[in-house]
């Protein structure tokens, strides 16, 4: 397959803005799908690391939504050749808080498109780089990653790649046995329509996937969730999982203080 990405490559540096409120109730959500312990932040307090995916979602109408679920126009991206996607790991910076209450502003820019070929076929690899403001100033910066590819054939497998597995000589481990319901409810929280996740039917029959797969951001979350305290981290993506089962993290430290955060999360995807 042939695909020209110089006209994509003109429409770089396309922003859009969006703003939303921070409140209480999508982030109760979060604490009870993570079956956590946190108190729910009051008005005026800061809310963990991650939970920014609570806010400002995509609102796209009804009819301009794929058969995969997602939008095909509305966004800053451009539209793409391809028609399957999957997340493809972010890197986020955490400038400041993100507190209950805050009215946030958020600039996404198109920032990268490249051109790759995998096992899969051709795909295509675009960034986005999102920019939060609270009224104190620049809060978070994400650069997330998307992946387009081609349609699976009718009765042919989606392809998985092989990912290592967790490392085993670590301090910090959670397991997390990951269910329908959980990938539900996080569809819900944040907005997202993408069937893969939710339509087990679609999932196997159209994407080719062996079952149900996991969001990389519910893997990512898991991450936030175990290390909490670095003001940096970067999420790669996770591998389509069969029927979603464990999604496991690790934390392992390289030095006395400030101790950058490793992990995997197996067994999962986008």
């Amino acid at each position: 397959m042939t695909i020209d990405i110089e006209p994509l490559k003109k429409e770089l540096g396309r922003r859009i803005e969006d703003e939303d409120v921070v409140t209480q109730a999508p982030l109760k959500a979060m604490i009870a799908t993570f079956d956590r312990d946190d108190k729910v932040p009051g008005e005026g307090e800061p809310i963990a690391p991650g939970w920014h995916l609570c806010f400002l979602h995509s609102y796209a109408r009804r009819n301009v939504l794929a058969e995969d679920g997602l939008p095909t126009e509305g966004g800053v991206l451009p539209k793409i050749p391809l028609p399957r996607r999957m997340y493809a790991g972010s890197t986020f910076t955490f400038e400041g808080d993100i507190r209950v209450g805050d009215r946030l502003r958020r600039e996404t820019e198109f920032s990268d498109v490249q051109l790759r070929g995998g096992g899969t076929g051709s795909l295509i690899v675009t960034s986005q780089t999102r920019r939060i403001y609270t009224p104190r100033g620049l809060a978070v910066t994400e650069v997330a990653n998307t992946v387009f590819r081609e349609e699976v054939k009718a009765g042919e497998k989606s392809g998985v790649p092989v990912r290592e597995a967790a490392p085993t000589d670590v301090p910090w481990r959670r397991t997390i046995k990951v269910d329908p319901v959980m990938l539900f409810r996080y569809s819900a929280i944040t907005f997202n329509p993408h069937r893969i996740h939710y339509d087990r039917t679609y999932c196997i029959e159209t994407e080719g996937y062996p079952g149900l797969v996991v969001h990389g951001p519910f893997a990512q979350q898991c991450l936030f969730d175990l290390l909490r305290a670095p003001r940096r981290s970067a999420g790669s993506r996770p591998s389509p999982s069969a029927p979603a089962r464990r999604c496991s993290t690790s934390r392992r430290s390289t030095r006395s203080a400030a101790p950058p955060p490793t992990g995997k999360a197996p067994n999962s995807g986008r």
